[in-house]
């Protein structure tokens, strides 16, 4: 139960490749998505970790080989997380900069297609951080976990110390 059934580098190696592959797949193809997870990505997190599980494990059947596995992939995550913040070019792979979507109350089409985000979704996005008119927006970004920040325009100054008629002072 607790000698491994497969070589301890072997099952490292296997872990690390998938890992390092998923990651660069699911980083090139995804981008980024909208911050919320809906079924559809349930359902390919669900279908990649199945499909992936021979491959990392060559059918396991002892308990450090599981963990073994485990510790690898929390390993390359710590290590690709450390790299990113230690070198900025890795940073700008794992989470992409900021991607301006409105500027100015104007909607970035271009922006938007790379995301995939429609019209419906960013005035859903926008109305969750309290803003209901496009006009308001100086600027809305998207963010590397796929969240959209909101900055909104100043709004005008009341009219009370410019240009306000004074009451005459006992007049």
């Amino acid at each position: 139960m607790f000698s491994p059934g497969v070589p301890v580098a072997e099952i490292v190696l296997r872990g690390s490749i998938v890992y390092l592959s998923l990651f660069v797949l699911l980083r090139v193809v995804l981008k980024r998505q909208s911050g919320n997870v809906g079924l559809a990505d349930l359902l390919v997190i669900v279908l990649i970790a199945d499909a992936a599980q021979n491959a990392m494990s060559k059918d396991y059947q002892s308990i450090t080989d599981g963990i073994v596995l485990v510790a690898t992939i929390i390993c390359w995550s710590y290590a690709l997380e450390w790299a990113g913040h230690r070198f900025p070019a890795i940073q700008r792979f794992i989470s992409p900069p900021a991607l301006p979507l409105v500027r100015d109350g104007r909607m970035l089409r271009r922006n938007m297609r790379q995301e995939l985000l429609t019209e419906d979704d960013l005035m859903s996005q926008l109305r969750l951080q309290g803003v209901d008119d496009l006009a308001c927006v100086k600027l809305a970004c998207m963010e590397s976990d796929g969240e959209v920040s909101v900055i909104t325009r100043e709004p005008p100054e009341p009219e009370k110390a410019r240009g306000a008629p004074r009451e005459a002072a006992g007049v």
